[in-house]
């Protein structure tokens, strides 16, 4: 899955990824495992992330074809 929480993270502010992190109340790693790929979030903390970004998941997180099954 490849994310675009980091240039959104960007687009709004330059938040930082603690500041995000509070935001949705989720540790700093939580954000540095989703940006780096390694962290799929749950469906709540990815409408959460969307909601404080002004995005929509489906703009956050895009399923690549090795994804499908």
């Amino acid at each position: 899955m490849k994310t675009n929480l980091r240039k959104f993270r960007f687009l709004r502010g330059e938040l930082t990824q603690q500041q995000l992190a509070d935001m949705v109340i989720v540790s700093r790693q939580t954000i540095v495992s989703i940006e780096g790929g390694d962290y799929a979030p749950s469906v709540k903390l990815a409408l959460l992330l969307a909601k404080k970004l002004e995005t929509t998941v489906e703009e956050l997180f895009i399923l690549e074809d090795k994804d499908e099954i």
